[in-house]
């Protein structure tokens, strides 16, 4: 086994391998760049080398400084986690050459699984069933539009060396082709400095199903069962389970040996995952290897127990497979959840910020529990647009999918984030679709479910304004000094006092009283409404609420003036405005077209003095990896341009200016 190895990563699967490294008493060198200085995958290490500035390609791409780190350091081999480099042929021969292990498959298997277009001709060699499509090498434009013809409509354009969801686009009429191959190879070309594509038949209602495998340098090779990742948005994966609801016996042994022998067609070694679409039949066609541990590998570790970064350490140390395929056994169920900085009401444009409240639900470490963290990041730490959103993963086990279930929504009922936008609440949501909780599953699921997923109401204004009064008093009895003159309960001999609250919800304003009677007992009342009212307070966070006779239990975090309260119905941001403090306060400026987060200008599709339509495109902004389109608010002429095609714009920068 290794002494000591580099991690060429960062974020969660960085202190997830630090981790297991530790627990087999391997030392660990982790790699960081500018912005991650004090980031938790450096804290988790035994060294640290810093390798270049915040941008991936200044750091983390840079596979010569990493190499030269390892080399430095005295690190026997380099882990790659996923991302970044651990699909870089070029990087894993680099090691080869340089007499430092990659943990990973040799350069010819990530290679031949690379390209798409060569893995199809590899696949169909193999006999494991593909979907009918264009693979070929000539790219020019008008042919890959004769190939879409012919295959028919709808498509799948798919950038050859992609993976994530990037570069990717349906196309479901003639007419779309054209812009969404041009927009496909625009993303390829920035996210892989390659913008071949491939065309595939877009297959109606498909589940994504996935086949773990694992092969050694002896010659064996196993598959760890299935995945069920249909839950997505633009081709990125949000829900992942194991094993896959309605899965028989017999259609799990034959994607599990297509999966083998695909493995196999490459002389593959380490941790790798077949991917394939399958129709609502059960028929399956391979779609790509991704050849590497993926994001959601936490749900077969537990259901079969294993660890299988220390499976990845022990083949790359030349061990045999610590198991055959006939030892390996499943029990229970697993789901995560991928917690990502993002708006889902919004697009799912990413976010950025502070961590201001990173409170997670009781869980364990690692192996089979009932509910597993894998976070890369700690409260007070900053999401930055540098890298991927996500912030952490969330995995729950359940003896079968009904109690996992139950525990994904009590764990993402107590996961508390404040200080940016997260998809938590959307999670809770689709997790609890009709679709979902009853094993209806197809990639389509949140398209199908958007009713009942997106602007959906959070706490009731009436819960979250009395979480507040809570907090405030809360806070006011824990501050209060022992002499009773410095009450601030509003006691009265005979009567009653009334104290307002005012406070803002969104965009509307509430005035909130609360009644204290000289006999005991309160009201609130709220735009109006009144209910009898009491609270008992465990700390200034944690509060005991009683409404109408109703018992709740709510959670608050206050920033300054703004109050984010969680309960079992939802969540809720308010601001308890103090208007003495307010007072002469401007109206804000409006109306502006500004970039929703921080990324790069990566096309302007339209030039000063165009005139323009409501909804018409713009401008084009690309962020953590993926690209996003700022369309027009109304009709007008535009003004000007006030920034140039690849120029970094910040969060709410003004891009262009429209005249009425």
């Amino acid at each position: 086994m290794f002494k000591k190895i580099l991690i060429a990563n960062r974020g969660e699967i960085a202190c997830r391998v630090a981790a297991t490294a530790r627990r087999l008493g391997i030392q660990t060198v982790a790699v960081y760049s500018e912005a991650d200085a004090n980031a938790l995958h450096v804290k988790a290490c035994d060294e640290a080398v810093l390798i270049g500035g915040p941008a991936p390609r200044d750091s983390y791409l840079q596979w010569e400084r990493i190499l030269a780190a390892a080399k430095a350091t005295g690190a026997e081999a380099v882990h790659p986690g996923y991302g970044f480099l651990s699909e870089n042929e070029a990087f894993a021969q680099a090691c080869a050459d340089a007499a430092v292990v990659f943990i990973g498959p040799p350069p010819s298997a990530i290679q031949a699984m690379g390209l798409k277009a060569e893995s199809k001709r590899l696949m169909e060699a193999a006999k494991v069933p593909l979907v009918p499509g264009y693979h070929g090498a000539d790219q020019d434009p008008a042919l890959l539009k004769r190939e879409a013809d012919r295959i028919g409509y709808p498509v799948l354009i798919k950038a050859s060396a992609g993976g994530g969801g990037k570069g990717m686009r349906a196309v479901f009429s003639a007419d779309e082709f054209d812009a969404a191959l041009a927009s496909c190879k625009r993303e390829a070309i920035n996210s892989f400095g390659d913008d071949a594509v491939l065309i595939e038949r877009y297959v109606q209602r498909p589940r994504h199903i996935e086949i773990q495998v694992f092969g050694d340098t002896h010659g064996d090779c196993v598959y760890l069962f299935e995945r069920d990742c249909s839950v997505q948005r633009r081709h990125q994966k949000v829900l992942e389970e194991a094993p896959a609801p309605g899965m028989t016996p017999e259609r799990r042994a034959q994607m599990g040996e297509a999966a083998v022998a695909a493995a196999k067609a490459v002389g593959y070694v380490g941790a790798g995952t077949v991917e394939f679409i399958a129709e609502q039949d059960g028929r399956f066609y391979f779609m790509e290897m991704n050849t590497r541990l993926q994001v959601e590998h936490p749900v077969t570790e537990a259901i079969t127990g294993l660890d299988l970064v220390e499976w990845q350490l022990r083949v790359a140390a030349g061990q045999p497979l610590p198991l055959k395929q006939h030892e390996l056994r499943m029990h229970g169920h697993a789901i995560e959840a991928r917690i990502c900085a993002e708006n889902p009401d919004g697009g799912f444009l990413p976010a950025t910020g502070t961590l201001d409240v990173a409170r997670w639900p009781a869980h364990v470490a690692f192996q089979r529990g009932e509910v597993r963290i894998d976070a890369g990041v700690r409260e007070g730490d900053a999401i930055s647009p540098y890298y991927d959103s996500m912030i952490a993963k969330l995995i729950v086990w359940g003896e079968d999918r009904a109690q996992a279930l139950a525990r994904l929504d009590a764990a993402l009922r107590d996961t508390h984030i404040v200080g940016l936008h997260t998809n938590v609440a959307f999670l809770r949501r689709c997790a609890a679709t009709a679709s979902f909780s009853g094993a209806d599953l197809d990639t389509g699921l949140i398209e199908r479910e958007r009713a009942v997923l997106f602007d959906q109401p959070g706490l009731p204004l009436r819960v979250s304004a009395a979480a507040v009064v809570a907090h405030t008093l809360a806070v006011e009895a824990a501050t209060q000094g022992a002499d009773p003159w410095s009450a601030r309960d509003g006691w009265r001999l005979f009567g009653s006092a009334t104290r307002r609250f005012d406070l803002d919800a969104g965009d509307s304003h509430h005035a909130v009283l609360l009644s204290r009677h000289h006999r005991g007992g309160m009201t609130l009342t709220v735009d109006g409404q009144a209910v009898d009212f009491a609270v008992q307070s465990l700390d200034t966070e944690t509060h005991e609420l009683f409404l109408a006779g109703e018992r709740l239990r709510v959670k608050t975090y206050a920033q300054g003036e703004r109050v984010a309260v969680f309960g079992a119905q939802g969540s809720a941001v308010l601001t308890e405005v103090d208007l003495l403090a307010h007072a002469g306060d401007g109206a804000t400026e409006g109306g502006r077209l500004t970039a929703p987060m921080p990324g790069k200008l990566v096309a302007f599709l339209a030039q000063a003095g165009d005139t323009v339509s409501k909804g018409q495109p713009l401008a084009v902004m690309e962020a953590m990896k993926m690209e996003h389109t700022i369309s027009s608010p109304r009709d007008g002429t535009v003004a000007e341009l006030l920034f140039a095609v690849g120029d970094q714009v910040g969060d709410g920068a003004e891009l262009l200016r429209l005249e009425a």
